[in-house]
């Protein structure tokens, strides 16, 4: 059981700025734990979030109020999945023999950094005019659980990467247990809404395996961010594309 809860604030201390169980340690036995409890971690993200709806939406403009929020998710994230959507970007500018250095440059390229912008202002503009904030949990869940089976089923080719603990520990056990609590949370609090983004989520990792797969022969754990930030697009837009339909 000590494992476990190391993993769960392993995973809350890299993947938020929460002032909680603020954990380092990447010892070995708790980085699988760690990406078990990814989407968790989301879920958790998104109810606050959506708290934050509920709070202000009295007192704020609609649109207003989704940009505080679209604000607010990149301060709890820390901007560190779209850190790895810009060095991905760059990388995906680049000849293949030098992506994986160009992603591991600290300094974002021209490319990187228009499309990281297009893509945050296309992700602001989402939530400026989003009415579902109540289904924020679900998308942070699932597009985290994309992470868990991209880490888990495809190869890691980024060479001493700090992801590669996570491929090493990470047990088909532990993806179970996440896929379980993943489908049986979705199911329980988002009924039908769950069926659809997670097939849309699934639809999403597999057109991005196919990509990287084939160009690099796997993931990095920029592209594990990539990942995480284009799904949650999607899933955004699958929301406003069926609620004006």
């Amino acid at each position: 059981m000590r494992e476990v809860f190391k993993g769960f604030a392993l995973a809350l201390s890299m993947l938020t700025t929460l002032p909680f169980f603020r954990v380092h340690d990447f010892s070995k036995g708790i980085n699988g734990y760690a990406v078990m409890f990814y989407p968790l971690i989301g879920f958790i993200v998104g109810l606050i979030l959506w708290g934050m709806h509920e709070l202000l939406s009295p007192y704020l403009p609609h649109a207003h109020l989704g940009i505080l929020i679209f604000g607010m998710w990149i301060l709890l994230t820390g901007a560190l999945h779209l850190d790895g959507l810009s060095d991905t970007i760059d990388g995906m500018h680049a000849p293949k023999e030098k992506a994986l250095e160009v992603m591991k440059d600290p300094h974002v390229g021209a490319m990187g950094m228009i499309f990281t912008v297009s893509f945050l202002l296309l992700k602001a503009s989402s939530l400026a005019v989003f009415d579902a904030f109540y289904l924020l949990p679900l998308v942070l869940m699932l597009s985290r659980l994309n992470a868990v089976l991209a880490i888990y089923f495809y190869p890691y080719v980024s060479p001493n990467g700090m992801s590669s603990f996570a491929k090493e520990e990470l047990k088909g056990f532990q993806v179970v247990v996440a896929i379980f609590y993943v489908i049986a949370f979705g199911m329980w609090i988002f009924g039908m809404w769950n069926l659809l983004l997670m097939f849309v989520s699934m639809l999403v990792l597999f057109v991005i395996q196919l990509y990287f797969v084939k160009k690099y022969g796997g993931f990095t754990g920029d592209i594990y961010g990539f990942t995480i930030e284009v799904t949650e697009l999607v899933l955004l837009n699958t929301l406003l594309v069926v609620a004006l339909s």
